[in-house]
């Protein structure tokens, strides 16, 4: 069971890091709302690098952000968190694999195998918790921005790309919540056998004849 939970884990882990590049790269972290508006013939869609605005006919024009520093606060913890998210992520699936117990390695036991595993685990949850941090902080923006009504100009809502980073998050916590969990599983080791005790399992020298023949006199 132990070993199906680590597969599983592992796949899911790979499946988060996926999910998590794809939603960095996607462009519609927040779309513009058409909400109370009259129509109009462009969007505007923004993410973490770019600021991009399509026409009607399906042109789009994009401004990438050139200056970091003017960037706002948010903006740049968010880009370094998603990256730290990708870059453990990364090491969790090169660590998590090296445990994987259907892998075999020269002179690697299965506890330093269950120590690689669990350390794989624990990269996978802190990847999807800063990933978590970084996409629920721009969310919390935009609604802030949405709801302020001294707000001006165009307003935003959540974009396809902050549900993908909520998936991949929760994808990578999962993944090294069964990680640890078939560590567990597997140190706990088999239950309800009999272990002979110190006292039993205590090997006797065979008696000699002089002393069987000294006992009976």
């Amino acid at each position: 069971m132990s070993a199906a939970l680590e597969i599983t884990g592992f796949l899911l882990g790979v499946a988060s890091w996926l999910v998590s590049g794809a939603a960095l790269a996607n462009d519609y972290w927040k779309v513009s709302s058409f909400s109370g508006s009259v129509i109009i013939s462009s969007r505007q869609y923004e993410n973490l690098w770019h600021a991009c605005a399509e026409a009607s006919s399906g042109i789009a024009e994009c401004r990438d952000f050139e200056s970091l520093l003017a960037l706002p606060g948010f903006i740049q913890a968010c880009r370094a968190l998603m990256i730290v998210c990708l870059i453990l992520g990364l090491f969790g699936m090169i660590v998590s694999i090296l445990g994987l117990r259907c892998i075999t390695i020269r002179s690697s036991s299965d506890k330093a195998k269950s120590k690689m595993a669990a350390t794989g685990g624990v990269l996978f949850i802190l990847a999807g918790l800063c990933s978590l941090t970084a996409i629920s902080w721009y969310a919390a923006r935009i609604v802030q921005d949405f709801q302020d009504p001294f707000t001006g100009g165009i307003k935003f809502e959540l974009g396809v790309g902050l549900y993908m980073g909520w998936g991949g998050a929760c994808l990578s916590i999962l993944s090294g919540a069964l990680l640890l969990c078939s560590c567990k599983e597997a140190s706990s080791g088999p239950k309800g056998g009999y272990y002979p005790s110190s006292q039993t399992a205590k090997i006797h020298k065979p008696v000699s004849e002089s002393e069987t023949a000294r006992a009976y006199v």
